[in-house]
């Protein structure tokens, strides 16, 4: 994230869906910032937004947005229902071993 303050990070595993091979991965959050002028939807006043990033899995990062800064952050740390979205292509492991999710 570059240019961008991150503040949260949790370390974890995947492997692709039928495979073996486990690789390491890094879930970012960003802080939140206030959405400015350049955003192409309308927003109230104070309306904030986050930056997500998935370092060293190959899908996009992206930007959650919210009411507040507190909304904005309180979606973006809420990272298994991102990381569900993502489980049909792959399966997520702790460091440790165990899997990410009670599945």
């Amino acid at each position: 994230m570059s240019g961008i303050q991150t503040i949260a990070e949790r370390n974890l595993c995947f492997s692709l869906k039928g495979k073996h091979e486990r690789k390491t991965f890094a879930v970012r959050v960003s802080a939140p910032r206030l959405v400015d002028d350049s955003a192409n939807f309308s927003f109230d006043d104070g309306a904030a937004v986050c930056t997500i990033e998935f370092n060293g899995l190959n899908e996009s990062s992206f930007e959650v947005h919210g009411i507040d800064s507190i909304h904005a952050l309180a979606l973006a740390v809420d990272i298994d229902t991102h990381l569900k979205g993502m489980s049909k292509k792959y399966d997520f492991y702790w460091l440790t071993g165990e899997p990410y999710f009670d599945e």
